[in-house]
């Protein structure tokens, strides 16, 4: 028997070039900055962004005055978004691989559960309940603007460019969006109340800004790729 047929031959091909590809690496100096970012968010979830509480302290409800509740819960859970984040950036300065289908699917399972929070935590600002009937426009805008603007153009960018941004990449973007979404609630709404973590969830919002901004201004310099799962 002579040969196979093409279309056999040619997924072959393909599925061979599917695997071969690796994903392009940003420099070593920038992974190291970005881990230490990283490893600044893992210390943020613990320190008190307003009123001497911190995100952990909202997940497990110890807030003053005993107000805990479902507000607080689902507001401090994505800083925790930073651990996946660490973890991102270890394996890019010491292994082969960026990062793993299965750690990618488990990230994306956390980025989809963080918006569907903070979605839900927007839902009393939309409507204007209870006392915030009573919210200046300008203020209400400015916490509503900052965190639907924030998911909406990301998860735009990311189906237009999917072709021309990596798995691991995509990966940070959803992270970065997710996690920039709830601080821009949590910067705004305790801005009066701040204290050390807020101007360090600060800092680390501008960072995730700036590589949010050249993760896409990259993806339009590179050449359509195979997608990868």
């Amino acid at each position: 028997m002579q040969g196979g047929h093409p279309r056999t031959i040619l997924s072959l091909e393909e599925s061979f070039l599917l695997n071969s590809i690796e994903e392009r690496r940003t420099p070593a100096w920038f992974n190291g900055v970005a881990l230490l970012i990283s490893l600044l968010a893992g210390a943020a979830a613990f320190l008190p962004l307003a009123v001497n509480t911190s995100p952990w302290d909202a997940v497990i409800l110890r807030v003053p005055g005993d107000q805990g509740n479902w507000w607080h819960l689902l507001v401090g859970a994505p800083f925790f978004l930073a651990f996946p984040l660490i973890w991102l950036r270890l394996r890019s300065l010491g292994s082969k691989h960026l990062s793993t289908s299965v750690g990618r699917r488990l990230i994306w399972g956390a980025v989809a559960l963080s918006i569907c929070g903070t979605i839900l935590v927007e839902v009393p600002f939309l409507l204007r309940l209870g006392n915030l009937s009573h919210t200046r426009t300008g203020r209400w805008l400015s916490v509503i603007c900052p965190a639907f603007g924030v998911m909406i153009v990301c998860a735009a960018l990311l189906i237009l460019r999917r072709s021309q941004i990596f798995p691991t990449r995509a990966c940070l973007v959803g992270l970065n969006a997710a996690y920039l979404a709830n601080a821009a609630i949590c910067l705004f709404v305790y801005t009066p109340m701040r204290n050390s973590g807020w101007f360090v969830v600060m800092a680390i919002a501008s960072f995730m800004t700036l590589e949010l901004v050249w993760i896409f201004i990259d993806s339009f310099r590179l050449r359509p790729r195979y997608d990868q799962v």
